[in-house]
């Protein structure tokens, strides 16, 4: 479904001259991996250098705002989406702004940015790049970069399995959810920006602030992450036939076109479950909820980005 946005001017400038943070997820890798990194920065002529290493995403909101306390006006983030959504959480509303260093499996944020996965590409893009306002979602207090949902997706990636995923990447998110999908259909109510959207049964919700989302499915064909807005998608799928039907529809045209799929774009949403369903924030499964408050963040998170191509 096509519908306007309203974007907001990027501004390009060069590096700031002060501290710059490295906070990193030390079991990914990237290029030479870390000690390239260190030496690349170095050789850039990053004089004011924090490091922190941790051993899991959840450690890294802790050290982002550790090295804001410290006067990092720049924070290079090295791990996958859920590195850079767990510091984008920290950093939101913040000065400092966010490089991202695209080294977990997915890559889904970086990916629809147009960051490589090239770690010196990714470096200078960090310095040198233009920085942009993006927006961010909320669910439930916490902050998202790509998207959020409940239902099928959340299932699908509670149960992806950690081996498969890593041998085959994003592949694994649908691979793993199709073997073990139920497609469990639940009553839903949605209301969007203080009006009634959706009210019957629902194997899915989901949230998005880029087009696309986890398997790296094109499910939101319009959205933006400046445009002051969130896609809002609802699934009435039912088992692995109609999902695979949703899924190669959103692959092969516009999500919309698939029967099983309503989508529309809100400001604030709230969602009634009748019971309860697990939920995730950009690959990472939380708990189960019957409900969910979500709501845009306007130009919550400055990113590096890469220059518009001519």
């Amino acid at each position: 479904m096509s519908s306007s946005t309203v974007a907001r001017p990027d501004r390009d400038r060069a590096a700031p001259p002060g501290t710059v943070a490295v906070v990193a997820h030390r079991k990914k890798t990237l290029g030479g991996g870390l000690d390239q990194l260190r030496a690349t920065l170095v050789a850039a002529g990053v004089e004011h250098l924090l490091w922190y290493e941790v051993p899991k995403s959840r450690k890294a909101p802790k050290k982002a705002r550790k090295a804001m306390k410290k006067g990092a006006e720049l924070i290079f983030v090295w791990g996958g989406d859920g590195m850079v959504q767990r510091c984008a959480d920290a950093m939101a509303g913040a000065d400092a702004a966010m490089a991202i260093l695209p080294a977990g499996t997915a890559n889904l944020f970086a990916a629809n940015l147009g960051i490589p996965t090239d770690l010196a590409e990714a470096v200078r893009i960090g310095l040198h790049g233009r920085r942009r306002k993006l927006d961010l979602g909320r669910l439930n207090g916490e902050h998202f970069a790509v998207m959020a949902g409940a239902g099928f997706d959340g299932d699908l990636i509670r149960e992806a399995d950690r081996k498969l995923k890593g041998r085959l990447g994003r592949v694994a998110y649908l691979w793993t959810g199709l073997r073990h999908v139920r497609g469990e259909l639940v009553h839903t109510r949605i209301r969007v920006d203080g009006a009634d959207w959706f009210d019957g049964e629902a194997s899915c919700v989901l949230f998005g602030n880029v087009g696309t989302i986890t398997g790296g499915v094109p499910a939101f064909d319009d959205a933006r992450p400046d445009d002051g807005a969130l896609e809002i998608g609802v699934s009435t799928a039912s088992g692995a036939v109609d999902w695979a039907r949703t899924l190669g529809r959103m692959a092969a045209g516009r999500s919309e076109d698939s029967p099983f799929v309503r989508i529309t774009r809100g400001r604030q949403v709230k969602v009634r479950f009748a019971a309860p369903r697990t939920y995730e924030l950009d690959g990472g499964a939380r708990t189960r909820t019957t409900r969910m408050k979500v709501r845009v963040a306007p130009g919550a998170l400055t990113v590096c980005c890469p220059a518009p191509r001519s």
